[in-house]
């Protein structure tokens, strides 16, 4: 038994309607990730220890922005050490499917009435995502500095709180209508969309694919994760927590630089890194490694061979700085693919 059992009579590999995306994401609040490789003396200046996620109110992360130039480490493999682009954990994945994979995907969403926010919707459109679910609203659009030091690791100063985002009742069947998956992180602040976006997507006839986000918000949200997990609404989970495996038929586990374990029904399967990847900065790993499972997934590929997609598409965007994969570590991914004998998307940058 393999990934294709979720399949109905290969119902998911064809796209009948090419103008309705076949994968949806929904990120509630749009986000615009500031990224910059940077000396150890900038983490003395700013609020909380190294590493982590800590929201800031926006005089700091102004503050942090206007910091950064003088503490930006040169890289000779990288003609961009700072970097700003659409982020989000959602996003990296619906834009990794789209511009590597060649998969139809689009947007549910809002953004502000701002700079970030038309960046934010540019970028997705560039990169072939349908935007025309993303809202628009008045107001400001989330941003984030994302700090990586010499060794790759990562600080993230968020600041969200003032930021527009899409409502539940702003939700309508014609959001989800003839699209075949959904793909959303959990969030404990966006549980009432969440639940709102599930709900309407079972109705259409949607599958659904929940990213449970990290330690802390499985830790501190046990309860209502438990019972979103618990609902039968979920038909894909990717978690960094093994008890994802005992609540779910279908759960795949990332191990970071060990891999991956997947489980459908009574079959397991475990598949390592790609122990080729130099690891620049960790940002996106896991939401690429979502692109390349969903895709083997839609392909009606195995279980064993998605988890190997995933694999080679998550060490694709840890060469470089960012959640989004460059022209050349696409094709480096490619070549990974190709050397393990997975199909290779029919586009190609």
């Amino acid at each position: 038994m393999g990934a294709e059992t979720l399949l109905k009579n290969g119902e998911a590999r064809v796209q009948l309607d090419p103008k309705v995306p076949l994968i949806l994401g929904l990120q509630p609040a749009a986000l615009i990730d500031h990224v910059a490789r940077v000396d150890g003396s900038l983490f003395d200046q700013i609020p909380g220890e190294r590493g982590g996620s800590i929201p800031v109110a926006m005089e700091e992360l102004e503050h942090i922005l206007s910091e950064l130039k003088r503490h930006v480490l040169a890289s000779a493999d990288d003609s961009s050490p700072m970097k700003t682009m659409a982020g989000g954990s959602v996003a990296n994945t619906i834009r990794g499917l789209s511009s590597g994979f060649g998969v139809n995907c689009g947007m549910i969403g809002a953004y502000g009435d701002d700079e970030q926010g038309q960046l934010f919707a540019c970028n997705m459109n560039t990169s072939g995502v349908n935007v025309s679910r993303l809202r628009k609203k008045k107001g400001p659009t989330a941003q984030c500095v994302c700090l990586v030091d010499a060794f790759g690791n990562r600080t993230m100063r968020p600041c969200l709180a003032t930021a527009v985002k899409v409502q539940g009742d702003e939700l309508t069947k014609g959001d989800f209508s003839g699209s075949k998956w959904l793909v959303m992180r959990f969030g404990a602040f966006n549980l009432e969309v969440i639940q709102a976006a599930i709900r309407i997507a079972k109705q259409q006839g949607v599958s659904v694919s929940l990213d449970l986000a990290s330690f802390e918000m499985v830790r501190n949200f046990r309860v209502p994760l438990q019972q979103l997990l618990e609902s039968g609404d979920i038909d894909l989970c990717f978690a960094n927590e093994d008890e994802a495996t005992e609540l779910l038929r279908w759960a795949v586990v990332t191990l970071g630089s060990n891999g991956c374990i997947a489980k459908l029904g009574k079959e397991i399967v475990q598949v390592p890194a790609i122990g080729e990847a130099k690891a620049v900065d960790a940002t996106g790993a896991g939401d690429l490694f979502a692109s390349g499972f969903l895709y083997g997934l839609v392909k009606g590929l195995s279980l064993e061979e998605c988890c190997k997609v995933g694999s080679c598409s998550g060490g694709s965007v840890i060469r470089s700085l960012g959640g989004e994969v460059t022209p050349e570590n696409w094709q480096w991914m490619y070549k990974q693919m190709q050397r393990k004998g997975l199909s290779l998307p029919d586009i190609r940058n």
